[in-house]
């Protein structure tokens, strides 16, 4: 069986970053959730599961300066990287977002798609866990997940899916809902998903 780092690895080796389904040419619902944290732009925001997603592109280009992207993938990091200028403020860390260990607090985690793809309690706990040590108290996590009605798969994988009831019932102990919303995700290849986004507050 193909472990989860070689599997993105290969998906990232084989194809356009602009042609995964997860691909977005703007990521408009990502960048309002961290404008309603009402944080500045000295905030430290880590992009989990960040890929070769553009979110990174907007937080440089409207002058955030301490942007950490972590993937599974260091293909897909590579991919990121040589879109920015070398210059760029932004650390870049291949690791599994279970057992990572984070060197500083953030202000901002934002994670669309990944928490999703953990779908046993233990691995949801693992994440909570990190999550809680890389938050600082007050710090806002953005949680984008396909929504109950979404797809049961993604990239030949199977998910769980989530609403607002679902993600507190992971992390109502440690935080509160701020917002909750859904979205409708085109595809490259003209497809729907619908997503669930919940904007949580660290207690």
């Amino acid at each position: 069986m193909t472990k989860p780092r070689e599997h993105w690895e290969d998906v990232y080796r084989t194809k356009a970053d602009t042609d995964v389904s997860w691909y977005e040419t703007r990521p408009k619902v990502s960048t309002d959730l961290i404008a309603a944290t009402g944080l500045g732009l000295n905030s430290r925001i880590v992009d989990v599961g960040g890929g070769a997603s553009h979110l990174v592109d907007a937080l440089i280009a409207v002058g955030f300066a301490h942007v950490t992207v972590l993937d599974l993938s260091a293909a897909a990091l590579t991919i990121a990287r040589a879109r920015l200028p070398a210059d760029a403020a932004v650390d870049w860390i291949a690791g599994d977002v279970r057992d990572w260990v984070p060197d500083t607090l953030y202000d901002i985690w934002h994670d669309r798609a990944a928490f999703h793809f953990l779908t046993t309690p233990d691995e949801r706990e693992a994440y909570r866990s990190v999550l809680c040590k890389a938050l600082r108290p007050g710090g806002y996590a953005i949680i984008g997940t396909f929504a109950p009605d979404g797809p049961e798969r993604c990239s030949g994988l199977p998910v769980s899916r989530h609403d607002a009831t679902s993600l507190m019932a992971v992390f109502g102990q440690y935080f509160r809902l701020v917002k909750s919303l859904r979205h409708d995700h085109k595809t490259p290849g003209g497809a729907v998903q619908r997503f669930h986004f919940g904007l949580l507050q660290r207690s």
